[in-house]
């Protein structure tokens, strides 16, 4: 995966490349090699119906978003990259569009405590009826389809237990139901791994994360290879409007230009600390696919090009003792989100899960969640030392 096909039919280019390039077009009346932040709302058009350039209102389309959107699609080897408000307004946009009252969905058994809250509370509201699915096991998957199932949706590696889906198997399950594969690639990130190359449908992102890669930028992406679907995408998009503005566009374009690099850093910096957990006595269990001992080990290992910075642990003595080891942290934060280049400690049942408590997809009360960063991963082992160790 290490080189990325640009939608025009271009030869393909390194992954490097296509991050700092594809979008970033100089700009034609300066020269800037940045895209500049097109702060504005409308623009002067040529005569009634006479668009420059397409442009007429930046609800519907803005350079800046563009020059995203663009890149997002050659990143994830897509047609069309669309870029939204959040994470979760990606998602709302999607299922609008995929779902009509009645359709099914099956999410995962652990997926993110937002996209839970939104089926469970949000589209469920609307008529559209979610069973839970191991989707790490397809034949999990192919048990909880129904006669109405439009969609399934896949989080890999998953949030915050880490697990891991086979893309390519669930996407024959998904088309053999004739259904839609949607793939959160939010953890991985396009540089890790490419779904729709492994025949997922749809690819999600919260731009929050990794993408944008510095805490600083809210936002969320859609990225499809159906020209039909992306036209649909797209009416929906400027119908309900959640898009994202220029500056926030601009900042997640200037983070993915060193994703690549943060990427490095990150799984080397987390498969460091994921073994050192392993070795510490308090520790009963540690979830990181980059772990020979996960169970999700060798389907990663063929679909990713390595294991990313998420790791998760649970602590012997239970959620207080959990709660603890959060408290005591140091250099790694307490704060929800993740993927920053700082490090970021938390407990999901109490924070970014806690809408799960009482569901299927409730997470363990002992478990810890880390957001690895890309300091000197010497600091944040020591960190997380005398955070077990209590000293």
């Amino acid at each position: 995966m290490s080189d990325t096909q640009n939608p025009s039919g271009s030869a393909p280019r390194g992954f490097e490349t296509t991050a700092i390039h594809a979008g970033n077009t100089a700009d034609p009346v300066t020269g800037a090699v940045v895209p500049p932040i097109y702060q504005v709302s409308t623009y002067k058009q040529d005569g009634v119906g006479g668009l420059r350039g397409g442009y007429e209102y930046s609800r519907s389309a803005n350079p800046t978003r563009t020059a995203l959107e663009e890149n997002l699609a050659a990143l994830e080897g897509g047609r069309r990259g669309l870029a939204f408000a959040s994470g979760l307004a990606a998602e709302d946009c999607l299922l609008r569009t995929l779902l009509s009252p009645g359709d099914h969905v099956v999410i995962p058994n652990d997926a993110y405590g937002g996209t839970f809250r939104l089926f469970a509370k949000v589209v469920s509201r609307w008529g559209v009826q979610w069973s839970v699915a191991d989707t790490s096991d397809p034949a999990s998957v192919r048990a909880a389809l129904t006669d109405r199932t439009k969609a399934i949706w896949v989080e890999t590696p998953s949030n915050p237990l880490l697990g891991i889906t086979d893309i390519a198997a669930v996407a024959q399950v998904a088309r053999d139901a004739g259904a839609r594969l949607v793939v959160d690639n939010t953890f991985a990130s396009p540089y890790l791994q490419q779904p729709l190359a492994l025949g997922a449908d749809v690819v999600v992102h919260s731009m929050t994360k990794y993408m944008g890669g510095h805490s600083d930028v809210v936002g969320g992406a859609l990225v499809v290879d159906d020209q039909e679907l992306a036209d649909e995408l797209a009416f929906h998009q400027n119908a309900m409007g959640a898009v994202a503005g220029p500056f926030d566009a601009w900042l997640v374009l200037r983070g993915i230009k060193t994703l690549p690099v943060r990427m490095d850093r990150h799984s080397e910096n987390a498969t460091k600390v994921a073994d050192m957990l392993t070795r510490h006595a308090r520790v009963t269990k540690v979830l990181y696919p980059g772990l020979p001992g996960h169970p999700g080990h060798e389907v990663a290992a063929k679909q990713m090009k390595s294991f990313g910075g998420m790791v998760s642990f649970q602590v012997e003595g239970g959620e207080e003792a959990a709660v603890e080891v959060c408290n005591r942290a140091k250099l790694f934060t307490l704060g929800e989100s993740l993927g920053g280049v700082e490090s970021l400690i938390e407990h999901p049942g109490r924070m970014t899960h806690a809408s799960a408590a009482g569901s299927a997809l409730e997470v363990p009360a002992d478990l810890v969640r880390l957001s690895v960063g890309i300091e000197s991963a010497d600091d944040l082992l020591a960190d997380l030392k005398q955070a077990l160790d209590g000293k």
